[in-house]
């Protein structure tokens, strides 16, 4: 007997339903703007995107990150299945208010950089840029996900900036302050995609996790690591330092999904999930 009437009953009845113990299984995966979508499909999935992006897929279930700018409200993830048929999903992102956080920095040009410094900044966002869109195979398992330094949140995720009274883009990621020195590690088993010395990020390191998850450590005063290598979880990225735009000694870390940057916090709680054993 054919399965075709299985289908498309699977698939005529996939964007009515919503799994209610998925976001369960996955931890605390919220969807707000810089958060986590969690979603778990009736049938399996080849693929999955997000505003046309790629997104991962871990055990059968999508995991989306959503952009800090997305607006509140009704939003799509359009799922493919074994057959090559797709289908949209809906799924609410509930607003969220950040708080306000004011730094006063002595060097103002890393407020308001020179015309000089403009074509350097430029060139060094498209380059990140390239690597936190990237779209690869897994290295190897990413759980658990843990934080790369030991240290105190001196800001966390998600924050509106004002730098020297004047707003800049909200946080975009985690900064932990720790001791000038102390080791960087991955969090996970990764290729090393990126490193270098930039205007703003000071020395960095960015990882790729593969299937859109792709991590970045800036301010570093050493890399220890180079463009290619491959690293385990706990292998030393580089040292905390105050390069580029910093006040003190710390780890600016970013998380990013399907090119989002998300809470670095919430990921760490969805991937310390045993998805395999739900």
């Amino acid at each position: 007997m054919s399965s075709r009437p299985v289908d498309l009953i699977a698939w005529l009845v996939l964007p009515f339903v919503v799994c209610i113990w998925a976001a369960a299984a996955w931890g605390q995966a919220t969807a707000v703007p810089g958060g986590l979508y969690a979603y778990s499909a009736l049938i399996n999935m080849t693929r999955a995107t997000y505003q046309g992006r790629p997104v991962l897929i871990l055990d059968g279930r999508a995991l989306v990150g959503i952009p800090l700018s997305a607006k509140p409200g009704t939003h799509s993830l359009t799922i493919t299945g074994p057959s090559g048929k797709s289908v949209n999903h809906e799924f609410s992102v509930l607003a969220k208010q950040y708080p306000e956080q004011r730094l006063t920095l002595a060097n103002q040009r890393m407020v308001d950089p020179e015309p000089h410094d403009l074509e350097r900044i430029r060139r060094e966002t498209a380059s990140m840029r390239e690597r936190y869109l990237s779209f690869t195979k897994f290295v190897d398992e990413v759980r658990p996900f843990v934080k790369p330094v030991d240290g105190i949140t001196s800001s966390p995720f998600g924050r509106r900036r004002f730098l020297n009274d004047k707003p800049r883009n909200p946080h975009s990621g985690l900064d932990i302050a720790a001791n000038h020195g102390t080791p960087v590690t991955a969090p996970a088993p990764a290729s090393v995609s990126l490193t270098g010395d930039f205007f703003f990020n000071g020395k960095t390191v960015i990882l790729d996790h593969g299937q859109g998850l792709v991590t970045m450590y800036c301010h570093l005063s050493e890399i220890a690591v180079a463009e290619g290598d491959i690293v385990n979880r706990g292998h030393t990225l580089g040292l905390v330092g105050a390069t580029g735009r910093a006040t003190g000694p710390h780890l600016h870390w970013s998380v990013s999904l399907n090119g989002y940057r998300v809470d670095p916090e919430q990921v760490i709680s969805v991937l310390a999930v045993d998805l395999a054993a739900q």
